[in-house]
């Protein structure tokens, strides 16, 4: 059968899935029809409902839980990974209320938790949505006054003559002593779960696989990275790939459940189905 496979072409997904999708691992029975784009373009086809398995934002994947389920690999989580909101020198954080403020994507992990920050500190900003590479440049360039940077804008912001205004990520870990949950992969509900185990095998295949030969990825992940500085490359693997890459294991599952419960509690949905993750 095939499947239609989802990824960004950010250097941590290209690390994970480049084994899988340059058949050097394989889905037993299964062909892989793999498709890139940036994370809010992947938030919007799952939820259009469109891929089969597919990378999504933790804070989309609130409102995915019916038609799919959380598998274990292949997911970003940890801690000092989050998003940063990012302005240019002198501004405050007080200074953003009714201010535009450049975001990655209104579905985006980056945007629930600059919701949550505003809600706390009373401030109501103007959002503007761009794809996440042109975000630090509106700010730059004055069309936005801050901006919630993700991937590698975590390690160039600087390079855009920005400061940083707040580790959204931290604020999150500190808020509520757990790791931040960015982005995870979702499978539909409808393929069952002896296929969705056996693709969840896949991506811990190919992830370990790509830790053995580190090599045989390079030119995949440098050939759809933004940055393609190559220092910049390696620490964004080494940040955001991580042990919870392999499987989300019990705090992962209690960081994601944390940050769900706040995506729907913000969109007004209900309680979670019982079942929001593959079984171990």
């Amino acid at each position: 059968m095939r499947l239609s496979l989802h990824y960004s072409p950010c250097p941590n997904d290209t690390f994970i899935f480049h084994a899988l999708a340059s058949g050097l691992v394989a889905v037993p029975g299964v062909a892989l029809d793999v498709a890139l784009a940036d994370v809010e373009g992947l938030n919007q086809a799952a939820a259009a409902g469109t891929p089969d398995v597919c990378k999504v934002s933790v804070a989309a994947a609130a409102g995915l839980l019916d038609e799919y389920r959380i598998l274990r690999a292949g997911g970003a989580l940890g801690r000092g990974v989050g998003p940063i909101l990012v302005a240019r020198g002198g501004v405050r954080l007080e200074d953003l209320h009714g201010r535009a403020v450049a975001i990655p994507g209104a579905r985006t992990t980056a945007n629930l938790l600059f919701g949550l920050l505003c809600c706390e500190r009373g401030l109501s900003p103007r959002l503007l949505e761009l794809v996440y590479d042109q975000v630090m440049p509106a700010v730059s360039d004055g069309r936005c006054t801050a901006g919630v940077v993700i991937h590698e804008g975590r390690f160039t912001y600087a390079q855009h003559g920005l400061a940083r205004l707040l580790d959204l990520g931290a604020w999150w870990e500190e808020e509520r002593g757990l790791p931040i949950p960015l982005g995870c992969i979702v499978m539909r509900r409808s393929l069952g779960l002896d296929l969705a185990r056996a693709v969840n095998a896949g991506i811990r295949q190919s992830l370990e696989l790509a830790h053995e030969h580190p090599e045989a990825s390079r030119q995949y992940i440098r050939s759809h990275a933004q940055e393609m500085d190559p220092q910049v490359i390696a620490r964004h693997i080494e940040t955001f790939v991580t042990s919870s890459s392999l499987d989300l294991g019990p705090e992962g599952e209690a960081a994601i459940l944390a940050l769900l419960a706040e995506a729907r509690r913000v969109d007004g949905l209900g309680a979670l189905p019982g079942d929001v993750f593959l079984g171990g």
